[in-house]
């Protein structure tokens, strides 16, 4: 009875429709699926017809792009909350904003050097997505800069490179607090990626606690192995729930699905600790 706790499909960055993620997980043998997009909850309504057509348990969520005052990116997964919460909504409408014009600018500055335009990135997207990096990316493989999405996030698109723009988003614990206004679970996700950069001072994972987080990310493919560690110990000592993931992007990542998974007992917890009334669609499982 394995899920997988965090995927992510056209409607932000990943490569596959909402149903075609739900039927990849199907073929996998997971129990279930958490459709966890960024900053946005319109793959819902298809994963949730999806979820039904191939009898796969659905957890409906996203996760929420926050920057902590340092500058380090901080993604927070939120399980089973309202998405008509107006807070959130706001909050959401306004990073969304941000990205999509960091992402125009950044493509201004690529088309510097590349034969980059803002209407081939926007060919990478579609109408519900959350545009960002990852569809520069892709619109550079296009052209033959780099061979994919990774080789572009480690070379010209890397935080520090004269094409890098940053943009708004909340603080983690602002984060943290809204999604659990919206009646939402909130989870650190791989909180202890350093394969991704710099990761945050332990002091934030207190004041998250603080805040509301209900639980860790521990077992994904870019947490360090001491991470896991530290992130398996700092749940015990907190009675933190403890997540497993792929964070699957379809052909964006290596990831696979159910790589590594969540025991449905965890799941039932996270559909406990919801005051939203939006419980897991079972589906029968």
């Amino acid at each position: 009875m394995a899920f997988d706790m965090h995927t992510h499909s056209d409607f932000s960055d990943g490569t596959t429709t909402p149903a075609e993620v739900i039927s990849a997980a199907a073929r996998a043998g997971l129990a279930g699926v958490a459709m966890t997009d960024h900053d946005t909850t319109a793959g819902w309504e298809p994963a949730e017809e999806a979820a039904a057509e191939h009898q796969i348990a659905l957890i409906r969520g996203m996760e929420l792009s926050t920057v902590s005052a340092d500058g380090i990116p901080v993604h927070v997964l939120s399980y089973l909350h309202d998405p008509t919460n107006l807070a959130l909504l706001q909050e959401l409408a306004k990073s969304r904003n941000a990205r999509y014009k960091r992402a125009k600018r950044m493509a201004e500055l690529l088309s510097e050097d590349f034969p980059i335009s803002w209407e081939l990135v926007k060919q990478h997207t579609t109408a519900e997505s959350t545009i960002g990096r990852p569809h520069l990316a892709d619109a550079l493989v296009h052209v033959g800069a780099v061979p994919n999405r990774s080789a572009a996030f480690d070379t010209i698109l890397r935080g520090g490179s004269k094409y890098y723009v940053p943009h708004y988003a909340p603080d983690p614990v602002l984060g943290v607090e809204l999604i659990r206004a919206a009646g939402g679970v909130p989870i650190f996700a791989h909180p202890k990626a350093k394969v991704r950069g710099r990761i945050v001072d332990e002091r934030l994972f207190y004041d998250m606690l603080d805040a509301g987080l209900a639980g860790v990310e521990v077992y994904h493919r870019d947490n360090s192995g001491s991470g896991k560690a530290w992130l398996l110990d700092f749940a015990k000592k907190h009675d933190l729930l403890v997540t497993g993931s792929s964070d699957y992007h379809g052909a964006g990542k290596p990831n696979r699905l159910g790589e590594n998974t969540t025991p449905r007992a965890t799941v039932e917890a996270i559909e406990a600790g919801a005051t939203s009334g939006y419980g897991v669609l079972w589906n029968g499982n």
